[in-house]
Formats: structure tokens, C-alpha cells, sequence
């Protein structure tokens, strides 16, 4: 009886990207599906599956990454996994791990809205982890993503705890209609108070 063949369904591929998913030149492997419903998405088609562009194998996804080896050597870079919610396929990230060029870089892009052995299982592989915590106010997280953010903290401290502060950096956004600037400030304050180091603050614009 022949294996199940490991594919996942992805919604976009972006090359060439300089300083904005980690080190270097990297390239987004962004996937379908993601556990929230974010008022503001930004990559609402994760959510459609019409808009899936292609189905691959971690090999195939190597084949085509291979284009831009070179640039991933010369300045540090990498893949950045994101989507959608990366951590929903992380059997397949494990396994592209594996059979990649050592050297590449691996950051993912996560809402870390997932059981905890997702996480646990790529964690060998990745070297920056980017946050988008939304949110510590659980009323807020819960009215702006429909979902609750009990995962996402519980995994953010399990982070912490294996000693991987300087490799994370934490999204702490303004969300018009949902947060204010006091509500983004508490959210820092906890969040330098459990040990994040990184914190990106930014505003979402409508």
C-alpha cells in the first residue's frame, strides 16, 4: 500500500523580499486556511478556497525556491512561511525542512492560534519567529479575530521558556475601532513583563 503523498495548498508565492520577513533576500511561501477571522485581514483569500493557486509537495516547493539560492547564500536569507496560518501545515514545513539547503534561514510569519505540538514540531527548523499577537486583552483578540487568545499566549510563554526571546519579535498593531494607544501600551507591558525583547508596534490603516 503506497504512503499518503505530504501537499499543501498554497495562496501565494513572493520572491525577492529584502528586510521584511527576517535577514536578507527571502522568499513568502504564504498558505490557505488560517483559525481567525480578522476584521482588517489582510490576506482574506487565505479563507477561499478558489483562491488556492497551487497544491505542492515540500520537494516541489524546494524545486522552485532553488531559482533564488544564490541570493539566500550571498546575504543571509531564506524562506519566511506565512499565509493563512503556517503553523495549520507544519507536518509539511517539517518535512521541506529536512531536504532544504542548510544554510537557508527559516522565519515564520504566526498568530500562534494552534495547538501546541504544532508549534513543538518545527521548532528544531525555524530561526525567527514573527507575532502577530493582535492583542493581550482577551475581549479584544475575541471581538477582532472571533476567536480567543488563551493558545496564543500559553504558546508565546512556551517560547519564552525555551529560551527563544531574541529570535522572536512580538506585532503589537493599533486597530482602529477595536484598540487604543492605552489598550496597545498594557499589551507591551505584559508582554516585556513575560520576557519578549522584540516588539514591533505599529497601525493597521482601514
Amino acid at each position: 500500500m503506497m504512503s499518503e503523498v505530504l501537499t499543501a495548498p498554497l495562496i501565494g508565492i513572493s520572491r525577492h523580499r529584502l528586510a521584511t520577513d527576517g535577514k536578507g533576500v527571502t522568499t513568502l511561501v504564504a498558505f490557505h486556511g488560517c483559525p481567525l477571522r480578522c476584521k482588517y485581514c489582510l490576506n482574506d483569500q487565505c479563507h477561499d478556497t478558489e483562491k488556492i493557486f497551487r497544491v505542492v509537495t515540500p520537494s516541489q516547493l524546494l524545486d522552485e525556491l532553488m531559482i533564488d539560492n544564490l541570493y539566500f547564500l550571498a546575504t543571509g536569507g531564506g524562506v519566511c512561511f506565512g499565509g493563512g496560518e503556517p503553523l495549520l501545515y507544519s507536518d509539511f514545513i517539517q518535512e521541506f525542512c529536512k531536504i532544504k539547503v542548510p544554510e537557508w534561514k527559516v522565519t515564520l510569519e504566526t498568530s500562534l492560534n494552534v495547538p501546541l505540538q504544532q508549534l513543538v514540531r518545527i521548532k528544531p527548523y525555524v530561526t525567527q519567529y514573527i507575532i502577530d499577537i493582535k492583542d493581550v486583552n482577551s475581549d479584544i483578540y475575541q471581538s477582532y479575530t472571533g476567536v480567543n487568545n488563551v493558545i496564543v499566549l500559553d504558546n508565546l510563554q512556551w517560547l519564552l521558556s525555551e529560551g527563544l526571546s531574541e529570535h522572536i519579535v512580538v506585532r503589537v498593531p493599533h486597530i482602529p475601532d477595536y484598540n487604543t494607544e492605552e489598550d496597545v501600551a498594557r499589551s507591551k507591558s505584559i508582554l516585556t513583563e513575560i520576557g519578549v525583547v522584540h516588539l514591533d508596534e505599529f497601525a493597521y490603516k482601514r
